[in-house]
């Protein structure tokens, strides 16, 4: 199977960096005169006030791009593109509202719920699930509302959980839009209107991450991490699941890192008695910096599993050759015995 990309897919990207990287430095200056900035506190690790509203420039960057294909005469018609951008602009506004004034989590989630309800509506829905014995795909008939939603919902959110280092986002970001834009684009059949949001949320997420690496001079806020998070999942669902043979699992390697954070924080916070939605330093880049782990290592790690997730979803379906799974798994086992040697000589 060859990847086929298009002309708007390049220039979606390029278009969409160059916007980005014009745009931050202004955000940075309009959030440290408005007072607009990530307090430091004990469950945080910077020690500087530090701009929180880097999710306006990555949501601008994307929405400029779009109208500049437009002038361009690369309209990307194609349906359920509405259905994304809608709701991807519903959750900017949602997170940006939270990042100025705090929301309440139970009545955030009410706001995600209503949002992924309307995307939904419009057409974006998990309606068949993979059937490991062969024939046709399940239907889910009335169980798509939920299934959808839990997903919509539950991988904006795990986005945002990961949002607690330097560059750590914005890179597993990076590297899962791009992945799911590949697959969009090489399985049967092609998903390009899929591919080309994908590739400019790359695009625009690099432009942030000029800024967000340590140290960094911006964070995405709500309004960055809730947006991504939001196009990825629905990416999954309109460029993967409608497609590939094996649709339903697909995203849960390409999305590896995110889920196995949120699974891990929502888990262990039950088990606790406490509320799953309440904020903590317990996560899994929390962990991997006090086993000794640098900042820029901890992002390399994650980023690297994201990868290797990446790199085994586009095996399967065929995007990729099979000795980047090689390479992939070689990345894995140096991950492995990287922090295998940390924590040991922690212990001595």
């Amino acid at each position: 199977m060859i990847v086929k990309l298009t002309q708007a897919h390049i220039i979606g990207a390029f278009i969409s960096y160059l916007i980005g990287v014009f745009i931050v430095p202004f955000v940075i200056e309009f959030s440290q005169k408005e007072g607009l900035v990530d307090i430091p506190n004990e469950r945080k690790i910077h020690k500087n006030p530090i701009s929180r509203l880097g999710g306006i420039a990555i949501w601008s960057s994307t929405m400029l791009t779009f109208l500049c294909l437009v002038l361009l005469s690369y309209y990307p018609y194609g349906s359920l593109l509405s259905g994304i951008l809608l709701g991807g602009s519903l959750m900017f506004l949602l997170g940006l509202i939270d990042d100025v004034y705090n929301l309440d989590a139970k009545f955030k989630l009410l706001i995600q719920l209503s949002i992924a309800t309307i995307v939904y509506l419009l057409g974006v829905k998990i309606d068949t699930i993979f059937n490991p014995f062969g024939g046709n795909p399940f239907q889910l008939g009335i169980f798509s509302y939920p299934i959808t939603v839990l997903w919509i919902v539950g991988i904006s959110n795990a986005v945002n959980f990961i949002d607690g280092v330097d560059g750590l986002a914005g890179s597993v970001i990076t590297v899962n839009s791009i992945t799911l834009a590949l697959i969009a684009v090489s399985i049967t059949p092609a998903q390009p209107i899929t591919a080309l949001i994908g590739f400019i949320l790359a695009g625009s997420m690099l432009a942030f991450l000029t800024y967000n690496f340590n140290p960094a001079k911006i964070f995405m806020g709500d309004s960055g991490a809730l947006f991504s998070g939001f196009l990825l999942a629905t990416l999954s669902i309109a460029g993967v699941m409608k497609g590939a043979t094996l649709a339903i699992l697909l995203p849960f390697m390409v999305l590896a890192v995110p889920i196995m954070d949120i699974t891990y924080s929502s888990l262990r916070r039950i088990l606790k008695g406490k509320s799953p939605f309440v904020a903590d330093a317990e996560h899994i880049h929390h962990k991997l910096l006090k086993a000794g782990f640098s900042q820029k290592i901890t992002v390399a790690i994650l980023t690297s599993v994201a990868i290797v997730g990446g790199a085994v979803a586009t095996y399967f379906t065929g995007a990729i050759k099979h000795y980047f799974v090689y390479i992939a798994v070689l990345l894995l086992i140096m991950i492995g015995l990287s922090i295998r040697s940390v924590l040991t000589k922690k212990d001595k």
